[in-house]
């Protein structure tokens, strides 16, 4: 049985959404976003394949997965929102420079820059 792609992304999903909430609750806020903008999927196939790397990789670094969404909206400013969008929280910068550069990331990551046109950024969630 072939479980079709949108119903794993939403499982993947729910079950990193559960998770989160629970971690949030006993963590307080985070102190740092990774968001990864994806404006195209060039390889969905390959694509595809990052999916299941993506939520250990995170969870190794003590990131939590908020969303992942084809759901985007351009509120102002015009443009073409992102196919995908995923924002992950951290506890701060360090924390995200060093899932970034974690060897499990770098495997993800290099299937992602093959399979799709991104950006990956980091955010500091600290108010001045």
């Amino acid at each position: 049985m072939r479980i079709p792609y949108k119903i794993l992304l939403a499982m993947l999903a729910g079950a990193a959404f559960g998770a989160t909430l629970n971690g949030l609750h006993a963590q307080g806020k985070p102190g740092a976003y990774a968001i990864v903008d994806i404006s195209e999927i060039t390889d969905p196939d390959l694509f595809k394949t990052l999916l299941p790397k993506a939520i250990p990789a995170t969870s190794a670094y003590g990131g939590q997965l908020l969303t992942t969404t084809e759901n985007v909206v351009v509120l102002e400013g015009g443009g073409t929102p992102p196919k995908r969008l995923a924002l992950i929280a951290f506890d701060n910068l360090d924390k995200v420079r060093e899932w970034y550069k974690s060897p499990l990331q770098e495997e993800i990551n290099a299937i992602r820059q093959k399979s799709s046109k991104a950006r990956v950024l980091a955010v500091d969630a600290r108010l001045p």
